[in-house]
């Protein structure tokens, strides 16, 4: 959070010069998986193999390699599903990937350190939705994969809890 308010005046022109959204989901569309390319930054939903549309996101603060332990901001790898949701997150909508899986927890277990927890796809904190895409400039989550504040609402409607999600390095 502190290195996303860092770059707010940078991020204030990109706003002011964005693009026009992409096109909405169809109405009732649902997803089945969702796969996240770290390295392309970019969150897509899939319905049986197919992909149904693609975001750009930013992730932690440190985007190369696998969470190991918290307070690492790395975003992990690896299948998980999305569990739970939060419509009162201080950031605009919350989906919880269930992070730290058993391997995890044993890995960060051998390391002496805690895996850390509390990974969410996430919109932009409470009060900053006006940035828009602008948030994208700078990867600057603790280690969740951050949309627009219109995208997280989207996602809400078209993943279930229990969709599982691949993130790839």
């Amino acid at each position: 959070m502190r290195k996303f308010l860092a770059f707010l005046p940078v991020v204030l022109m990109i706003a002011a010069a964005g693009p026009a959204p992409a096109a909405p989901l169809a109405e009732g569309a649902k997803a089945d998986m969702i796969v996240v390319a770290k390295a392309e930054r970019t969150l897509t939903l899939m319905r049986k193999g197919a992909p149904l549309k693609s975001y750009r996101v930013a992730l932690g603060g440190e985007p190369v390699g696998p969470k190991r332990q918290q307070g690492d901001r790395r975003t992990p790898e690896g299948t998980y599903r999305i569990d739970y949701r939060n419509p009162k997150s201080r950031f605009h909508l919350s989906l919880h990937i269930s992070y730290p899986s058993r391997q995890d927890r044993r890995a960060a277990k051998k390391r002496g350190v805690s895996p850390g927890g509390d990974i969410m796809i996430h919109g932009l904190p409470n009060g900053y939705g006006w940035i828009g895409i602008a948030h994208r400039v700078v990867d600057w989550t603790d280690g969740c994969i951050a949309l627009t504040d219109e995208e997280i609402e989207e996602l809400w409607r078209a993943v279930p809890n229990g969709t599982p999600i691949e993130i790839k390095p």
